[in-house]
């Protein structure tokens, strides 16, 4: 492999083919990386540029770039957006047909290829090793690496089998890029593949784009309504626990209007497979899905990510809600999630054993502890993967953006609560004790004579949801522990310690109601400042004929320009083919694909509008 390409000549490459003239963060550093045939291990959050560090340095160097994908739909949409800016790259999979297959090694023969896709038990069989042999591999760049680690969120066994790389082809370098991966799992991707003193670079975990929003579930389908009405007509994932509310959710939805599809195993392949594609291809703008779905879609315009339930690790929420504003351009993800969740989780960890288990459960209840927690969801998102924010208000999250106060006396309210627990005996589960403490004269309070405890009606003006929050706040912090088949409320140590005056409980005081759905919330500051300039009406002429010209081709919408690219078109207004390739996202080959059909609708709406083009 050349090592002589120098940082210019990559910015050149990146300029030329993909219309960015600058670099991410670390992303110089990974490319240097490949270049100087170091091997190297990759961590960058979603829609940070992890395919770029080993894209444009294949384009750089001579021989093939062999890229090791999971799925079949991630393959077929990389190589499309590869040949849309002009790099020519290929996939093998099952779905090809012989001659399809010997059109590909003859292209790679000749030198026509620089980049081929495969997956991990194709690249191990023999027959492929030994073609490879036969050619100049430039370097090997294993995606979703964290599949290789057994303490990674998402193993898969037959990722394992790529550590006969090294031996198979000695001095060619091997990457490896991932989302999301804690040192643990950095450290056991490097030692499974044998990699030679690899770099390891890691970029913040945060994702400043993206607005957290996180709520305890009262009203699921009414909370997600809310989010949906937010968000009319733009792109959104609803992930669900189980298959049952995916199809329960889906047709809620479409009842009241919403266009949504279900996504999950129990669907039959081709139905599964059409209805990803109706969401790739912006057919329907909202998919109801189990995990099952993600990892396949490389579709860079998903405005919003909801949570019907909540994810079983920090691992897994980082990796589904960072599917949500892969261009860079601000997001929602919301995050609706009950009591129930971490019952039903724990029941399903079950089925593991030994240390598994206990991995397992501690990051569950790190997620739970999430959800019930006041502290800056970004902060708290990375602070898990051992990092920090600088800022003290990412004016991004429900923490911040609401301002969710503490109530004025915490350890006395938490006392209330934990006096309750105590004088029902530690025998009765979290809505039984609301009621309590709110007051209620249910049949059942009334026949067990808890009317005439000293904590009955204590809180009867706060009402029963908002102690049930605080009960809820109380299991997160380690005060309160749920156990047993009916979740009977017991106190543990730390929580004895809060009865006795110790201790720092964090209670906040009730969300205020809203009034308006789609007023709801404050607007984060990088969604103020992604539309400043922004001619709103013609962005959305140009999305329409995004779609229009996307579905003649038979690509994902984001495959022609992303939301980002589109933005800057309606803020510059280019009327010229040299204006418009100043746009960000728009190389020489899209320039040459798309300009005409561009500039074309950008002068009528400037035109009719009588607004200024060519704007600097």
């Amino acid at each position: 492999m050349s090592s002589t390409q120098s940082p210019q000549s990559l910015n050149e490459v990146v300029q030329k083919y993909w219309g960015y003239d600058s670099l991410r963060p670390l992303q110089q550093e990974a490319m240097q990386a490949v270049i100087e045939n170091r091997d190297s291990v990759v961590v960058l959050p979603t829609g940070g540029g992890k395919s770029l560090c080993f894209q444009a340095p294949a384009v750089c160097s001579s021989g093939l770039a062999v890229v090791v994908s999971p799925l079949i739909s991630l393959m077929k949409d990389q190589v499309d957006a590869m040949t849309s800016c002009g790099v020519p790259a290929a996939c093998v999979n099952s779905t090809h047909s012989p001659d399809e297959r010997r059109r590909v090694i003859d292209d790679i023969i000749s030198g026509e290829i620089k980049l081929l896709y495969v997956a991990p038990e194709r690249l191990v069989m023999e027959h492929t090793l030994d073609f490879l042999q036969s050619i100049d591999v430039s370097f090997f760049a294993i995606d979703e690496a964290h599949c290789i680690s057994e303490w990674g969120h998402d193993f898969r066994p037959e990722y394992r089998s790529l550590k006969m790389l090294k031996k198979e082809f000695p001095g060619i370098g091997v990457h490896c890029y991932t989302a999301t991966a804690t040192p643990q799992v950095r450290n056991d991707i490097s030692q499974q593949l044998g990699l030679i003193d690899p770099e390891v670079l890691v970029g913040s975990f945060d994702r400043p784009n993206l607005s957290y929003q996180v709520e305890r579930r009262h009203d699921r389908l009414g909370q997600i309504v809310d989010v949906l009405d937010r968000h009319q007509g733009e792109s959104g994932i609803i992930y669900c626990i189980s298959r049952k509310n995916v199809d329960e959710i889906s047709a809620s939805l479409n009842s009241q209007g919403f266009k949504t599809l279900p996504y999950h195993a129990g669907l039959d392949d081709t139905v599964r497979k059409k209805n990803q594609e109706a969401f790739i291809q912006e057919k329907t703008d909202i998919i109801v899905a189990t995990v099952a779905f993600g990892m396949g879609i490389d579709k860079s315009n998903v405005r919003f990510v909801v949570h019907a339930g909540m994810p079983k690790s920090l691992e897994a929420y980082q990796q589904e809600s960072g599917r949500a504003g892969r261009d860079g351009l601000e997001a929602e993800c919301c995050l609706f999630y009950s009591g129930a969740d971490f019952n039903l989780w724990k029941r399903l960890l079950g089925e593991l054993d030994g240390p598994a288990y206990k991995a397992a459960l501690s990051s569950l209840s790190a997620m739970y502890n999430f959800c019930t927690g006041v502290q800056c969801r970004h902060a708290a998102i990375v602070g898990y993967f051992g990092q920090t924010i600088e800022s003290k208000s990412c004016q991004a999250c429900d923490v911040c953006l609401d301002g969710l106060d503490q109530v004025d006396d915490p350890l006395i309210l938490a006392q209330k609560i934990l006096s309750c627990v105590v004088r029902l005996k530690q025998n009765y589960g979290g809505d039984y004790t609301a009621m309590v403490l709110a007051g209620s004269n249910d049949k059942r309070i009334l026949e067990m004579k808890h009317d005439k405890l000293s904590t009955w009606g204590l809180l009867s003006d706060a009402g029963k949801r908002n102690i049930r929050d605080w009960i809820e706040q109380l299991i997160g912090q380690g005060f309160l522990l749920k156990y047993g088949e009916f979740n009977t409320l017991t106190l543990t140590e730390s929580g004895q310690e809060i009865l006795r005056g110790s201790g720092q409980p964090k209670l906040l005081k009730p969300r205020p109601q809203k009034k308006d759905s789609r007023a709801s919330g404050k607007r984060s500051k990088v969604s103020e400042d992604d539309w400043e300039g922004v001619d709103r009406e013609l962005f959305e002429l140009l999305r329409e004929l995004r779609r229009e010209i996307a579905e003649e081709k038979s690509v994902p919408a984001y495959i022609v320009f992303g939301d980002a690219a589109l933005r800057d078109m309606a803020k510059l207004r280019p009327s010229t083919k040299e204006v418009f390739l100043e746009v960000k996202g728009v190389g020489e080959k899209k320039m040459q694909d798309y300009a005409d059909e561009f500039i074309a609708c950008i002068v009528a709406h400037c035109n009719e509008e009588n607004v200024p083009m060519d704007v600097q």
